[in-house]
């Protein structure tokens, strides 16, 4: 019987260590997994089933110390105990010595530290219930990028396999962190470029938005000077003065819409999403541009679908992609001598795929071996272009699912589309 429970033991061995492997490395997979899906938001750590912790967090390198970003673990410790542990682990504290060693600490009883390690953020660790830590500093190219921490609530030492369990997980997680600190400076780079852009093309519609202002100022100044004279009249035209002055308001009111519709092309903030009506935001363009149109001698005619699936974009951003296309074929189209200038704009549905935008021109068109390139960076075929507005459009494009490409028109001119998918 002894012989037949060990057997039975000894079989099942093999099994556990399989079943526990399995677990170990789904923990694994899920941590990095949250770690690299949010670049700008970096998820808890599953520290809980990685090594049977109570909690586990992460601190992240800055210039003033060890700044708490994500703790995972036991509901309680979490929002009780962690609460009262300070956010930021100043140079000097417990966390910074650990981390400066740049080597894995285990503290199996933090009430048997003695000396110098017994600081304030310690003492401050016991008071808050935490008996037993785990402490891996995150290096690249020996530079602490921040560090990992494993609690339990009772003295309980971690294992040797559960040490080299954690080692092996920090090493991913330091170039998970790496990678989602790049794509970041990425993200941030390509923002402060369509940021340039934007002011960039608005700077070059100075003379026009120069005018779309002064044409509301005028017309406000005439109604004005037009109810002066009814109430100079006598007795005063009372009704004809209520007229004028609700005109003033109104043109007041186009000129709000103006500044308001430039400032938030020009300044910087960050990518929002929200559910935006396509059409309103194309016309808000077409009207920053309409004199910069009428200038060159471009009629502009759009053919806006009535019915269009709800998108959700950054609205700004969906406005600098019009902009510069917009932009682009007033100025394609400047040169032409004969025939008519002319800039079509149209919305459509696609459904069940979204909607698709089309900006067509009768300028000189695309030449063939332009074409495989005219998205690339830097490549332009205006005289004085930098060649990233095209680049930064499908940039933008691309961001919110879509796809933005060009095609040639016969006998002249060029036709952009986009599309953006429904919500």
């Amino acid at each position: 019987m002894n012989e037949s429970i060990h057997g039975e033991r000894t079989a099942s061995e093999p099994q556990d260590r399989v079943t526990e492997l399995i677990e170990q490395q789904t923990a694994i997979s899920e941590v990095l997994r949250a770690i690299a899906s949010s670049p700008h938001d970096l998820q808890p750590i599953s520290a809980t089933r990685l090594c049977r912790a109570d909690s586990g967090a992460l601190r992240l390198s800055e210039e003033g110390g060890l700044r708490l970003v994500a703790v995972r673990g036991d509901p309680f410790l979490v929002s009780q105990v962690w609460s009262s542990i300070p956010v930021l682990a100043e140079k000097g504290s417990l966390p910074g010595r650990l981390a400066a060693s740049r080597l894995p600490t285990h503290i199996p009883d933090f009430t048997a530290l003695e000396g110098y390690h017994r600081d304030d953020f310690l003492i401050t660790v016991v008071n808050a219930g935490i008996r037993t830590g785990l402490f891996l500093p995150l290096l690249k190219d020996n530079e602490i990028v921040g560090i990992i921490s494993l609690a339990r609530k009772q003295v309980q030492p971690f294992t040797d396999k559960q040490i080299c369990l954690f080692r092996d997980f920090a090493a991913q997680a330091t170039i998970a962190l790496e990678s989602t600190r790049r794509e970041r400076q990425y993200r941030e780079a390509q923002s402060e470029l369509a940021h340039a852009n934007r002011v960039a093309t608005m700077g070059q519609l100075t003379a026009s938005i120069a005018h779309e202002i002064k044409q509301p100022i005028a017309a406000a100044r005439t109604y004005a000077a037009a109810a002066l004279r009814f109430l100079d009249k006598s007795p005063p035209d009372v009704a004809e003065v209520r007229d004028a002055l609700t005109c003033i308001v109104n043109e007041t009111g186009r000129t709000s819409d103006v500044v308001d519709r430039i400032g938030s092309l020009i300044k910087k903030a960050p990518p929002r999403k929200e559910v935006v009506d396509l059409n309103a935001a194309i016309l808000e363009t077409i009207a920053l541009t309409r004199s910069e149109a009428v200038k060159t001698g471009v009629t502009v005619g759009t053919q806006l679908a009535g019915e269009l699936p709800r998108i959700q974009c950054d609205r700004v951003q969906l406005q600098q992609v019009m902009l510069n296309l917009i932009v682009n074929a007033i100025q394609s189209m400047s040169g032409v001598e004969d025939g008519n200038r002319e800039l079509h704009i149209s919305t459509v549905s696609i459904e069940p795929e979204g909607v698709c935008v089309a900006v067509r021109d009768t300028g000189h068109g695309l030449r063939p071996e332009s074409l495989p390139r005219l998205f690339e960076p830097f490549h332009t075929t205006k005289p004085d272009g930098m060649g990233m507005g095209l680049s930064i459009c499908r940039s933008i494009i691309e961001a919110h699912g879509g796809r933005l490409w060009a095609t040639r028109c016969e006998p002249q001119g060029a036709l952009f589309q986009f599309t953006i998918p429904a919500t």
